[in-house]
């Protein structure tokens, strides 16, 4: 989306700026609003753009999707439809975002974790205000007539995704179906798993629509079936690939680690503007879909019963003959321009007793590779843990205990 608050798509019809893009739809009943934003001044902010715009009731809302942030902000539009003396909108949602809300809520010391190591300092920027859905729906739901309003279920980034479909104009929000500037954001590093080919099923159910107008979850809306087309099918054709070269390679008896290593991307494949690195990545995928079908072990006998980290990290450090000599050798491999590879080498010392010397230094160098490895890899996931991690490490701190309480 551009700079703008708000934009028109048609009339009637705006994308209004929040957490990504919000949608909102005119109708005889009154507005029609996809996510509320984050809450606080952001959604203050799309309320009072949308009341340059209009000044129908909010008839009702939809969750696009249950993850943090997106509808923070229904407090603030309920709020606000009560201060006009307007009836409460509907909320309406997938039937399995009410699940994902209770997960978050049974877990949420662990989400604020996650989203810690992710972004930095968005614990103290964020208040996690989850207001169930009032109604749900399983597959399509008709939610007007006059203008025609179907919302679809669209499980892709989430289970409980969903788009909205306006075939008077043949105007599609996406939601995170369809991704911005990169490729589909499977096998995030901390999350569960996304299923490669279920959302390239999403996509093609949204390809038979043949839109004109794509509403994307961020960046500017699309205009034109072609373009839109050619976003969505290419898309397709790149998980499928990845499906298939994977499945092959488990088939053969390979690793994740072997399967990364062999793999190659080829470019007539995946160097569209819409299939980037920019927060996708292939490499994610990959490891979604080994996920998808093995269980967690990495194939090293010594992983399956481990020992207590402690005792590990004693009985590795005392095996080193010069600590001294491997914290050297690893700032030779990064001032070769390898910081990955000397991250490798430095945790034979950095994960070692809190209590040496020589493992306080290493966790210093450690935090110097990390912000290296944040400069030249291109997922944005993979940055924030690598910054966030490089902050702790600087500190002399290995464990995430206690962060966002």
């Amino acid at each position: 989306m551009s700079d703008q608050a708000s934009v028109e798509v048609t009339p009637g019809v705006w994308v209004l700026a929040a957490q990504g893009n919000a949608f909102a739809v005119e109708t005889p009943d009154g507005v029609v609003l996809v996510d509320t934003g984050p809450g606080g001044r952001k959604t203050e902010e799309m309320i009072v753009e949308l009341r340059t715009r209009t000044d129908a009731p909010v008839w009702a809302i939809c969750y696009s999707h249950g993850h943090f942030g997106y509808n923070f902000g229904v407090p603030q539009w309920l709020a606000h439809n009560d201060a006009r003396g307007d009836a409460a909108p509907r909320l309406i949602a997938h039937r399995n975002l009410p699940l994902r809300y209770e997960r978050y809520r049974e877990t949420e010391g662990f989400q604020m974790i996650l989203n810690e190591m992710q972004f930095p300092g968005i614990t103290k920027r964020f208040d996690p205000q989850r207001v169930d859905p009032t109604e749900t729906f399983d597959d399509h739901m008709v939610l007007c007539e006059s203008p025609r309003i179907e919302l679809l279920w669209v499980p892709s980034e989430t289970d409980d995704a969903l788009a909205m479909w306006l075939p008077d104009t043949r105007t599609l929000f996406t939601g995170a179906a369809v991704p911005a500037e990169f490729i589909p954001n499977i096998g995030t590093p901390q999350r569960s798993l996304r299923l490669t080919g279920r959302w390239a099923d999403t996509l093609e159910r949204l390809i038979e629509l043949r839109p004109e107008i794509l509403v994307i979850e961020f960046g500017d809306f699309v205009v034109g079936e072609d373009l839109n087309l050619e976003r969505m099918t290419t898309t397709v054709k790149a998980l499928r690939w990845l499906r298939a070269e994977v499945v092959e390679r488990l088939n053969r008896g390979l690793n994740e680690r072997e399967i990364l290593a062999e793999l190659e991307y080829p470019p007539a494949l995946f160097d569209y503007p819409w299939l980037s690195w920019a927060y996708g990545s292939p490499e994610y995928i990959v490891r979604d879909l080994v996920r998808e079908e093995s269980g967690w072990w990495d194939r090293n006998p010594t992983s399956l019963h481990p020992s207590p980290p402690a005792d590990v990290a004693r009985a590795t450090f005392d095996a080193i003959a010069d600590p001294d000599d491997v914290i050297a050798r690893a700032e030779t491999l990064a001032a070769d321009g390898n910081p990955q590879l000397a991250m490798h080498l430095i945790d034979l010392v950095a994960l070692g007793p809190d209590d040496e010397p020589a493992v306080v230094r290493a966790r210093a160098i450690k935090s110097d590779l990390c912000r290296a490895r944040s400069k030249e890899i291109a997922p944005y996931p993979s940055k924030g843990l690598y910054k966030s991690s490089g902050i702790r490490l600087k500190q002399g701190i290995i464990s995430w205990e206690g962060v966002g309480q």
